[in-house]
C-alpha cells in the first residue's frame, strides 16, 4: 500500500514529529508498504530516502511565530502532489488548514487525520484555564469544535495517541476518534547507557555535587511547554534539597528562559542535542525527566525517558501523564506549587543511581504495525464492520 502523509509539522529542525516521520520512512518498507511524505519546504523538491521512502517538499512560506517551520499556502499544489503520487491511503498530520486541504482533495483514497497536536490544550486551556473550567472554554471555542467535526466528516478516522484525547474528542462529537498508541525508536534508549561520569559532569554544570538531584527537561522552548514554570518550581524546590535542572532545546522563548533562570546557578539552559546516542546517554544518566506541558498528544520525550529507565515528573493531563509510572510523579497541570512539591517528594525518595533495566516500552515499529493494519482494514469495504 502506498501511504501519502501530508505533514505540515515536518521540518529538518523539528522534534518529536520529525523523529516520528523519519522512523516511518525507515520502517514502512520493511512492513511491505511505501511511504511518501509531503511537507512544506524551502523549495519544490523530491528526495528519495530509501527503497519505497520519499520526502516531497512544496515551496511554502515560513510560519511567522516560529521560523523553523513553514506552512502550506497553496492548496492546488497540495492537490497536484496527491494526484501525482496516487496514494492508496492518505494521512493529514495537522488539524489546521492543511487537513481541510486534504479533506477537499477529490481523490478516492481513504484518509486519516493523525492528531500530532492538541490545540485546545496548547492554547485555549492554557490561556483561559485560570479563569474558567474546560467545559466553559470549550463553549467559547465552539467554532474550533465545529471545524473538528467538519474534519471528522471528511476523514475515515481520527487517530490519537492517548485515550484521554480520544475520549475528549468523542465527547465533542468527533465520532471517528480512536487510539493507536505511539512508541519510541527501537534500539536507541536504554538504562544500559547510564554513565555516572556524565551525571557528575551535568551536576557540576549546575554547581552541585553528586548527592544532588539531577532533573532533565528536553523539548522545544515555546510557551506551551511551560519551561518558565518548570524553572521556577525547580528553584523553589532547591530551597529544601539540592536540585540541578538542565534543559536541552531551542526556540523563540530561549532568552526569556535564560532571564527566568538568571537568579540561580543551578539551572542550565542548554542547546538541543541532535545526536541521538548522546541524548540516550544523557537521559539514562539523569535522576528524573521533568515535563511542564499538558498539551502533549503522546510525549515522545516521556516515552524515551521510560525506555531509558528515567522516572518522569509530569502534569496529570495530556500524553505525558501516561509515562509517569514506576518511580515517577504526577502533579496538578499548570500548577507550579504542585510541581515544586512533586520535585521535593521525588528528591527525597529518588531511586538508587544503579537503576536496573526498565520494563518493555512500546516502539514506533509496534505503533506502525498496528497503524498500517488498521489502514488496511479501512481500505477494504466491509472488513471494518466484520
Amino acid at each position: 500500500m502506498r501511504i501519502v502523509d501530508v505533514c505540515a509539522f515536518y521540518t529538518p529542525a523539528g522534534g518529536g514529529v520529525k523523529t516520528y516521520v523519519d522512523r516511518k520512512l525507515a520502517a514502512a518498507p520493511g512492513a511491505g508498504h511505501e511511504v511518501v511524505v509531503i511537507a512544506p519546504g524551502r523549495e519544490d523538491k523530491v528526495t528519495v530516502r530509501g527503497p519505497n521512502a520519499t520526502l516531497v517538499t512544496i515551496a511554502a512560506p515560513r510560519f511567522p511565530l516560529d521560523r523553523r517551520y513553514r506552512y502550506f499556502a497553496d492548496e492546488a499544489a497540495v492537490h497536484r502532489a496527491l494526484t501525482q503520487w496516487q496514494p492508496d491511503f492518505v494521512e493529514a498530520s495537522s488539524p489546521w488548514s492543511s487537513a481541510s486541504m486534504v479533506g477537499r482533495w477529490q481523490g478516492a483514497a481513504p484518509r486519516a487525520l493523525v492528531m500530532h497536536c492538541d490545540p485546545l490544550s496548547a492554547y485555549a486551556y492554557r490561556w483561559f484555564g485560570g479563569v474558567a473550567d474546560i467545559a466553559a472554554i470549550d463553549r467559547g471555542f465552539d467554532r474550533f469544535w465545529r471545524h473538528l467535526r467538519s474534519l471528522d466528516r471528511m476523514f475515515d478516522q481520527v487517530i490519537c495517541a492517548n485515550d484521554s484525547l480520544t475520549e475528549r474528542l468523542r465527547n465533542g462529537g468527533i465520532d471517528g476518534a480512536m487510539t493507536v498508541r505511539m512508541g519510541v525508536e527501537p534500539d536507541v534508549f536504554s538504562p544500559t547507557h547510564r554513565d555516572l561520569g556524565v551525571r557528575r559532569d551535568l551536576l557540576a554544570l549546575c554547581g552541585l555535587e553528586v548527592d544532588a538531584t539531577l532533573l532533565l527537561g528536553i523539548g522545544r522552548y515555546s510557551p506551551e511547554k511551560r519551561w518558565d514554570m518548570v524553572i521556577g518550581a525547580a528553584i523553589a524546590a532547591g530551597a529544601s534539597t539540592p536540585i540541578g535542572l538542565v534543559l536541552a532545546g531551542d526556540g523563540r522563548n530561549r532568552s526569556a528562559l535564560v532571564a527566568a533562570a538568571s537568579g540561580s546557578p543551578h539551572v542550565v539552559i542548554g542547546a538541543p542535542v541532535r545526536d541521538r546516542s548522546i541524548l540516550a546517554t544523557m537521559m539514562a544518566s539523569g535522576d528524573a525527566l521533568v515535563h511542564g506541558c499538558e498539551a502533549e498528544t503522546f510525549c515522545m520525550v516521556g516515552a524515551e525517558a521510560r525506555a531509558s529507565g528515567l522516572p518522569v515528573i509530569a502534569p496529570d493531563r495530556g500524553g505525558a501523564a501516561d509515562h509517569a509510572v514506576g518511580g515517577g510523579r504526577l502533579y496538578t497541570a499548570s500548577d507550579g506549587a504542585s510541581l515544586k512539591q512533586a520535585i521535593v517528594d521525588f528528591a527525597r525518595t529518588k531511586p538508587a543511581t544503579d537503576r536496573g533495566p526498565s520494563h518493555h516500552v512500546r516502539t514506533m515499529d509496534d505503533h506502525f504495525r498496528d497503524l498500517f493494519a488498521h489502514y488496511d482494514l479501512l481500505r477494504t469495504p466491509g472488513r471494518m464492520a466484520a
